[in-house]
């Protein structure tokens, strides 16, 4: 067996993760400007990452006005990255929810064309319903019809990519023969939400077909990323909750017939570094008293399904007004969940919780040699096949994580020195997808 090796994206996130990072940003409206993405793409193909990762979302409304929001689609973007780069692989959130498989399958196909094999779909059951409301939707389809859709929509996105074979393109100029139409299959599909049949009209992916990754947390995701995803963003704040999780998605994946190594587990990890322990929390502590507690703890009780009222600073949390996170609209439970699994364990205050960033990922505040110690605590102790990072603002922490955490990650000899293939899907070590995959 090839021996495990970390891999790493950066989640680029406007103007970073941190709701104080557009305010020590020299330009705090770049998260319009597409030479800003380039910059980020060129910064973390330096540091030898395997992909920028761009989240999305539809809706203008808070939290979205108090900071930078993800404006931009992000296939222009993440078009822009791929134009100013050569290996970083470039992954794009299409939502299941509102957008049809076909024009998934062919937007997606397109940038890897565009990128030569570096693309990778991230899927997600949208839940605002600031964002169903701009669709024309008066409510938010529940839990189980959202993922119904997702179930669905990856399947028929799959069978177009692979609509066409490998050498169905042949454009020989002296017999005049183009394409060989025994080669391309057009599929027919029918289910409880889609119906499609024809095939695609863009050819067979430079990398047999685009990375799919998931990143829902609740039993359908988790579901869903192990009948279909080739790597699953997650969130959890501790080890052994991480572990649990890897254990469940990788366990799922072999029970329909798949490898556990080919599908990858990544949860998010936002680094705060400093050339010593000292100068990591200054840097934070600073960021923090900019922000101020008033829109995480927001933020916070709107993660929970609970009023800001409800939330005292110096109180743990309301564990009696804590409901089932699985029948309400509007709420991840992946990352309410990770929330009540840290705040339980080590007994937190709100003001402690939010001390820990626990409206996004995991905080790890030192030196490159303690991130470093906790990342590799993770990924040996099989909590992790890689992360995705969050960098507290662009492009400076960023720019600490290529040129201090990267060079102590090799220095260990669990990240890469060099990028290994000219695709995602190579960098990633997955296998190439040749094989029929149609409905």
């Amino acid at each position: 067996m090839t021996e495990r090796r970390l891999h790493l994206n950066i989640n680029v996130n406007n103007s970073g993760r941190h709701p104080a990072s557009w305010r020590v940003q020299n330009d705090p409206l770049s998260f319009l400007d597409l030479g800003y993405y380039e910059e980020i793409g060129r910064l973390a193909e330096r540091g030898r990452l395997d992909a920028v990762f761009f989240s999305d979302g539809f809706d203008y409304s808070a939290p979205n006005i108090t900071r930078p929001w993800q404006a931009l689609d992000p296939i222009v973007p993440l078009t822009a990255v791929a134009r100013a780069t050569e290996h970083i692989g470039l992954v794009a959130t299409v939502s299941s929810s509102f957008d049809h498989p076909y024009n998934i399958a062919r937007k997606i196909a397109s940038l890897d064309y565009a990128s030569g094999g570096r693309v990778a779909w991230n899927v997600v059951a949208t839940r605002a319903l600031a964002s169903a409301r701009l669709f024309g939707l008066d409510a938010v389809p529940d839990h189980d019809v959202r993922y119904g859709r997702a179930e669905e929509s990856v399947r028929v996105v799959k069978a177009l990519w692979n609509s066409w074979e490998r050498d169905a393109l042949v454009a020989d100029q002296s017999s005049g023969k183009f394409a060989d139409a025994a080669r391309i299959h057009p599929i027919d599909f029918e289910g409880e939400h889609f119906r499609v049949r024809g095939a695609l009209n863009v050819p067979r992916s430079p990398q047999g077909r685009p990375v799919l990754l998931q990143a829902g947390g609740s039993p359908q995701g988790i579901e869903l990323a192990a009948r279909h995803a080739d790597a699953v963003f997650t969130v959890n704040h501790t080890l052994a909750a991480a572990q649990d999780f890897y254990r469940t998605v990788k366990s799922k994946a072999a029970g329909h017939g798949r490898s556990p190594d080919e599908i990858l587990i990544l949860p998010g990890l936002f680094p705060v570094l400093g050339s010593t322990e000292k100068e990591a929390r200054e840097r934070k502590d600073r960021l923090d008293e900019i922000a101020g507690f008033e829109e995480e703890l927001e933020s916070l009780s709107r993660t929970l399904g609970l009023d800001p009222g409800d939330l005292a600073l110096d109180a743990a949390l309301p564990w009696d007004k804590i409901e089932d996170f699985s029948a309400r609209a509007g709420v991840s439970q992946g990352f309410a969940n990770a929330i009540l699994d840290l705040a339980r364990r080590e007994e937190l205050t709100v003001r402690e919780l939010l001390a820990r960033n626990p409206n996004g990922h995991r905080v790890v505040v030192g030196t490159p040699e303690q991130v470093a110690d906790s990342i590799e605590e993770w990924f040996r102790g099989r909590g992790a096949d890689g992360f995705n990072l969050n960098a507290d603002y662009f492009p400076s922490g960023l720019e600490l994580i290529v040129d201090q955490l990267v060079p102590e990650l090799q220095r260990r000899g669990i990240f890469r020195r060099e990028y290994e293939s000219t695709t995602l899907r190579g960098n990633l070590r997955l296998p190439i997808p040749w094989g029929d995959d149609r409905v």
